[in-house]
């Protein structure tokens, strides 16, 4: 990109608070971010939650049939029935931060940390926080409030709008 043209800009909407979910939306836009390109991240419903200053996310294997896990030596896949098991979604949970940590993949927090640190812009949805009835002392520092309106001026001007 030479110095006179415009810097590209992408946006993503962020509605997923699962740990699993969490990822690619981290990821793009710290990648985005470090290839110059100007990015905003506006967290809506479920994946308003990441942007808690105290996370505790899951997996959930309910919905998710592609779901499989490296185990002894193959992949094991995990069916929807096995959500009804009482205590599954925690051992999922438990195997695949074993399996990020074991493969040295950043946490959540840390691609946060990134984010904030790489100037990536957050918008907290504002109707989002006063619907689950979230307080802004609950939340990281950095994220500013606005409503639809606001990603719709971003996203309106943006070379990139990603929906995860």
């Amino acid at each position: 990109m030479s110095s006179s043209s415009p810097a590209k800009s992408m946006s993503i909407i962020v509605t997923k608070g699962t740990l699993d979910w969490a990822y690619p939306p981290f990821i793009l836009a710290t990648t985005a971010a470090a290839m110059g390109l100007e990015v905003t991240m506006f967290f809506t419903f479920y994946g308003l939650a990441l942007l808690k200053k105290d996370l505790d996310l899951k997996v959930s294997t309910l919905g998710n049939p592609a779901m499989e896990m490296p185990m002894m030596g193959m992949h094991m896949h995990m069916p929807n029935i096995v959500s009804a098991i009482p205590g599954m979604d925690r051992m999922a949970t438990d195997m695949m931060k074993n399996l990020l940590k074991k493969k040295g993949v950043a946490s959540i927090e840390e691609l946060r940390e990134m984010a904030v640190e790489a100037d990536v812009k957050m918008i907290a949805c504002q109707m989002t926080m006063d619907l689950f009835e979230y307080k802004r002392e609950d939340m990281i520092d950095g994220p500013t409030l606005g409503g639809a309106a606001s990603y719709i001026e971003v996203a309106s001007q943006s070379d990139i709008n990603l929906y995860i």
